[in-house]
């Protein structure tokens, strides 16, 4: 794919997540995208080490100096030359006094894809500078409210409750953690 650059707000909706949790991602520097004119661009490389910060605050819910760490050996890993993205890339954090290191596995392979398949959503997502509208705003606005009260007509008030308590049920869920063992050493 050719060389993409987005704005904050694209970049936003191709990861999927509020603009807000990635201007967190670079307030606390975990990522660093280029800065023109008060203006953050993102490339693929930025997209995708994002994307794996993410991933990572989801799974392990760690802090964002520890994320900041990790993403950045990620991002220093990965050569821009690099045609073909590794499938898995592991993360090693050796604790203080030699003790045994700590190791985490990211399909970074399965991140690209989603990552390419999520890039079309850009377009959708026009980054207008604040108090400008488009055109026609409003009647596209009306049409979609007049088209979603249509859709929710059947739809009670309980649904409505019971689906936003699932949602926010499910999105505070624990990450599952397991255990593997290796065999036994001699």
């Amino acid at each position: 794919m050719s060389s993409v650059e987005l704005k904050l707000k694209q970049a936003s909706a191709v990861l999927g997540v509020d603009p807000k949790d990635l201007q967190n991602l670079v307030q606390f520097r975990v990522v660093r995208p280029r800065r023109e004119d008060s203006i953050y661009w993102f490339d693929k490389r930025l997209l995708l080490a994002a994307k794996v910060a993410f991933y990572l605050k989801e799974s392990l819910g760690t802090s964002t100096d520890l994320l900041a760490r990790f993403t950045e050996a990620v991002l220093n890993n990965l050569k821009e030359s690099e045609r073909d993205t590794p499938r898995y890339v592991w993360l090693r954090s050796r604790p203080m006094r030699g003790r045994e290191p700590i190791e985490v596995r990211i399909p970074l392979a399965n991140l690209a894809r989603e990552l390419n398949e999520q890039l079309p959503r850009a377009a959708q997502y026009q980054d207008l500078p604040r108090g400008r509208k488009r055109p026609e705003w409003k009647r596209e606005f009306t049409h979609k409210l007049e088209a979603a009260a249509r859709d929710l007509s059947s739809v009670t008030e309980s649904e409505i409750a019971d689906a936003i308590r699932s949602y926010r049920t499910e999105k505070k869920r624990l990450p599952e953690i397991t255990v593997g063992r290796s065999p036994r050493s001699s």
